[in-house]
């Protein structure tokens, strides 16, 4: 993006520096809190936090997974396979083409050939 030489940035990280201690200075006599530093790029953005009453949800709904699990599985000795019986997929019956089909096929085709034949011979 920017060809900086390090000097340049090392002077764009002081200017940086003092801009923030002046904003500081002037929160503090005006009143106010000083204003958010603007992340310098490249710094990772900050991680979201889950509420502890959300956490405790999810941990609630997790043990009632495993309490379910273990049940079963203590129950009928297996785990997921007596909650879920496994299928097979049914596999549909192949369309057969009739000799009169596969006749009219290889007559079109030797058609086809016939004639890029004449075509090379032609030229």
């Amino acid at each position: 993006m920017f060809n900086l030489t390090p000097s340049q940035l090392r002077e764009a990280a002081d200017l940086q520096e003092e801009i923030a201690q002046l904003q500081s200075q002037l929160a503090a006599i005006i009143g106010t809190k000083a204003p958010a530093q603007v992340p310098v790029k490249g710094s990772q953005p900050a991680k979201r936090k889950l509420s502890p009453a959300h956490l405790a949800k999810i941990k609630a709904a997790q043990k009632k997974r495993w309490a379910k699990f273990h049940a079963l599985k203590a129950k009928t000795g297996v785990a997921k396979t007596a909650a879920k019986p496994v299928t097979k997929p049914v596999k549909k019956a192949k369309t057969k083409i009739s000799p009169e089909g596969i006749a009219r096929i290889k007559a079109a085709q030797k058609a086809r050939w016939a004639k890029v034949k004449a075509a090379k011979a032609a030229k």
